[in-house]
């Protein structure tokens, strides 16, 4: 299901800031060098993403689930030079690709990564993040909410990719569904949790942007 029609998506991408040559080849090599291409954060998000960091002035941002550190740099690129992004990503094998494309973008400096599971780091971590962006295996989604909520600072923000799921949340229909489930579940866990202020957006697959109050 398209959550947004393709010549509005275009629309949208066209009358927006304009992708780095930088961010343009990692697209494109992406595309054709993986599997699940659709995995990469689109143009629009992954700016919105860096824009949000930059206006709450984020100095340490973490990122659940790199692919191929398309969302990384976009950050990068966003914000001041002070800013450290932490990206973790569980699947070894983009280990050489995500280093060579932060490299070539020239923010080793800036992108540190992790490469292992991301509960068991987060139970380590020796940072604490004021903007959090995750887009990493769904049924984890809630557990990771919950593990941030407990070392995060009141006035920052996690940001959670896919909400809507290809609109597969609507349905009622997906009793064997584990990762739609776990979509609903943790939809419903933040919009009731009064420890936060959440807001869906329909920008590509649905993002859940939360504040910490």
């Amino acid at each position: 299901m398209k959550i947004v029609e393709e010549n509005i998506d275009e629309y949208s991408q066209n009358h927006s800031l304009r992708e780095s040559d930088v961010l343009k080849d990692i697209r494109r090599k992406t595309y054709l060098e993986t599997v699940y291409p659709r995995m990469l954060s689109g143009q629009p998000q992954a700016y919105f993403l860096g824009m949000l960091a930059n206006i709450k002035k984020s100095k340490i941002i973490l990122e659940i689930g790199t692919f191929t550190a398309y969302s990384a740099i976009a950050m990068a690129e966003m914000t001041d030079e002070s800013t450290i992004i932490h990206t973790i990503e569980n699947n070894v094998e983009f280990e050489d690709t995500i280093n060579k494309n932060i490299e070539n973008a020239g923010f080793t400096n800036r992108i540190i990564l992790h490469i292992g599971d991301a509960l068991q780091i987060l139970e380590n971590l020796n940072f604490v993040p004021d903007f959090v962006f995750i887009d990493a295996d769904k049924q984890n989604y809630l557990n990771y909410f919950k593990m941030l909520l407990k070392i995060m600072k009141k006035d920052s923000f996690i940001v959670a990719d896919n909400v809507l799921w290809s609109g597969k949340v609507l349905s009622n229909k997906i009793k064997y569904d584990k990762e739609t489930l776990a979509i609903q579940d943790f939809n419903e866990f933040v919009n009731n949790d009064m420890r936060v202020v959440n807001l869906m957006l329909p920008i590509r697959d649905g993002l859940m942007l939360i504040h910490i109050k």
